[in-house]
């Protein structure tokens, strides 16, 4: 059992976290909520929303927050794979011509890819090795990232024409897809306020790798009961259309399931969300929070279940609700 005193501390310095963000962020309490999650489970998180709901600014007062050394690439149809990565360069020595490694920007601890979906397959690919295994390989050669180490990448839903949609191996590499909603009418209200006057609040760090760890290793200790993990299996197996367990509707609309890393988010971030209720322990209502941004990604719907109207989401809160507990 952890320590109420580690409970405590794990909120106290959440809250911290979340107060300062808010001095940049009006609203978006939920997405915030799942951000801190995923980061604190150590997963990489793709943002999906309508421009300027100030995706890019949230990820950038996430870094300002936690002290980390962050970079912003903005993907385009021409930017080429060596433009992530980075790539050998002949330098000129006293004993001659020699090639060096130069670092392209995804050496940094928070890399936030914008709009990256606008990127051709070919540089959305090397991403995965990063997201990953945390290391890029480069001529050969396999160059280590450093720890924390997260890629929160942001699509806008709208337009697709030009685009290039991410391949479900991608997909699967996020942690969580949080969806951005437009913001409401005091919100909009305080955000006008707060973005067309000379006065300007900013984010301080309150936060750096080494608080990020050890939340990290606080929510990995969190125990979690034999029904409440088969519950979340129970969840991931059911949304795979080939098993006899699946329901009608799954059979009928979904062309594929989640994967087992589905399974892994589940987990991961049910801990650290039991944390931030102030609890020692997962239970069936955690699954449940977490569950639709850790499956949103991995479902696809098939061509018949697109035309009855059926959405993933619909789906997913069908399963939910019809999974037995315990």
């Amino acid at each position: 059992m952890i320590p109420q005193e580690q409970i405590q501390s794990f909120t106290s310095q959440i809250d911290h976290i979340r107060n300062e963000i808010k001095k940049e962020i009006i609203g978006q309490e939920r997405v915030v909520e799942q951000l801190l999650t995923a980061l604190v489970a150590g997963g990489n998180v793709l943002l999906e929303g309508v421009p300027g709901l100030g995706k890019t600014r949230l990820v950038h007062s996430l870094s300002k927050v936690f002290d980390l050394p962050f970079s912003r690439i903005q993907f385009t149809p021409d930017l080429m794979p060596a433009d992530i990565t980075g790539t050998n360069i002949i330098v000129k020595t006293d004993q001659g011509n020699e090639f060096r490694f130069k670092e392209g920007p995804l050496f940094a601890s928070i890399v936030l890819a914008d709009e990256i979906n606008r990127a051709t397959p070919k540089t959305q690919s090397a991403l995965l090795e990063a997201m990953q295994e945390h290391a890029i390989t480069v001529a050969g050669e396999t160059h280590q990232l450093g720890d924390p180490y997260f890629v929160l990448a942001t699509q806008n839903p709208m337009e697709q024409e030009g685009t290039y949609p991410l391949p479900e191996a991608q997909l699967d590499r996020f942690m969580l897809k949080i969806l951005v909603d437009f913001p409401s009418l005091s919100e909009l209200s305080e955000i006008v306020g707060l973005t067309t006057t000379t006065q300007t609040v900013h984010a301080q760090k309150v936060a750096d790798a080494s608080t990020l760890m050890t939340l990290r290793g606080v929510a990995m200790d969190v125990p979690i009961a034999d029904a409440v993990k088969n519950y979340a299996l129970n969840v991931v197996l059911h949304t795979h259309p080939e098993l006899e367990i699946s329901s009608d509707r799954v059979k009928r609309s979904v062309r594929y399931g989640a994967s087992p890393r589905a399974a892994q988010a589940l987990i991961c971030t049910s801990r650290v969300r039991a944390l931030m209720q102030g609890r020692y322990n997962v239970a069936f209502e955690d699954i449940q929070a977490v569950a639709p941004a850790c499956l949103r990604h991995r479902i696809a719907l098939s061509f018949e279940g697109m035309a009855q109207g059926d959405t993933v989401e619909s789906i997913i809160d069908d399963i939910l609700s019809t999974i037995p507990r315990g």
